[in-house]
C-alpha cells in the first residue's frame, strides 16, 4: 500500500455550503483513468478539514480512503456544516475496484440532511450483461465510462502526480445527473492551512453553463492530495476549506 507515495506528498442562506461543499467538493469532476496513469495500489488515508465562510469557522469535513479487499477500495466524504439556525450535513460513499490500471466504479451513496429538504440517492454501475447505469428506482441508463460523484478526489492527484495540467471529467453528480468539469492547472503557490504551510499545486475547476468559480490546491508532500478548496458566485465566496489533519494508512 505505499506504490503511491511521493517524497515531498454551506450565509446569509446555507445553500452556499451544501454546492460548495459538494463540489468538493465539487473539486469536481469524473472519469476513468487511463490504465499508464494509475498504480497498481492506492494510499489509504484518512484527511480533516475545517470550513469557512468569510473567514468564520463554520464547519468540518472528512476524506477517507480504505482498502476493502485486493483491488477494491471504499471512499467516504462527510461534511457538517451549520451557522446561525442553519445546517447541513452530507455522507457519501463509494465503493470502487482498480482494474487493468483504471478506477472503475461500484456503487455510489449520498445522504443529506439539515435545513430544507433531506434528500439520498444511489447509484449502481454494473458491467453485466451490458454496462449499466442504475440511479435509485429509476430506469436504467447505458454506461459510457462516466464515474460517480467522488472518484475524481482519488484521481486528480494520480493526474497531477503523472505531470497532468489539463484534465476532462464525465460523472454523475449526487443528483442523478450526467456532468461534465474542465481542470487546468494555473500555477504553483504557496499557501497556509491550520495543517501547515506547504507548497501547492493550484488548479481551476470550469463548469459548463455556471457563474461560480472554483480554485482547489494539492500538495506534493502529502500524495499529492487536497489541502484547500476555495469557491466564488458571481465574485462572492461561498465556501473555504482547509486542510486541519492528514494521516496515511498503511
Amino acid at each position: 500500500m505505499k506504490f503511491f507515495r511521493y517524497p515531498a506528498m454551506q450565509a446569509t442562506k446555507l445553500h452556499f455550503f451544501p454546492k460548495f461543499i459538494v463540489t468538493v467538493m465539487l473539486m469536481i469532476f469524473g472519469f476513468t483513468a487511463h490504465a499508464d496513469d494509475v498504480p497498481e495500489s492506492l494510499v489509504q488515508f484518512h484527511a480533516k478539514y475545517t470550513a469557512y465562510k468569510w473567514g468564520d469557522d463554520v464547519g468540518t469535513a472528512e476524506i477517507k480512503l480504505q482498502e476493502l479487499a485486493p483491488q477494491q477500495y471504499a471512499l467516504t466524504y462527510s461534511s457538517e456544516v451549520s451557522k446561525f439556525f442553519l445546517s447541513d450535513e452530507r455522507f457519501e460513499y463509494s465503493v470502487f475496484h482498480l482494474r487493468g490500471g483504471k478506477l472503475v466504479p461500484a456503487e455510489y451513496r449520498y445522504k443529506r440532511k439539515g435545513t430544507g429538504r433531506d434528500s439520498s440517492l444511489t447509484v449502481q454501475f454494473s458491467q453485466q450483461p451490458e454496462p449499466t447505469i442504475t440511479i435509485s428506482d429509476q430506469a436504467s441508463l447505458p454506461w459510457n465510462n462516466e464515474t460517480d460523484n467522488q472518484l475524481y478526489r482519488i484521481d486528480v492527484p494520480l493526474q497531477l502526480a503523472a505531470g497532468k495540467r489539463s484534465m476532462a471529467y464525465h460523472f454523475i453528480n449526487y443528483r442523478g445527473e450526467p456532468k461534465t468539469y474542465q481542470i487546468d492547472v494555473v500555477g504553483e503557490e504557496n499557501i497556509e492551512v491550520p495543517f501547515g504551510r506547504l507548497d501547492t499545486i493550484k488548479v481551476k475547476i470550469v463548469r459548463q453553463a455556471s457563474s461560480r468559480e472554483t480554485f482547489a490546491w494539492f500538495a506534493p508532500t502529502l500524495d499529492y492530495n487536497l489541502v484547500r478548496l476555495q469557491q466564488f458566485k458571481d465574485g462572492q465566496e461561498q465556501g473555504d476549506l482547509k486542510l486541519s489533519s492528514y494521516i496515511p494508512v498503511n
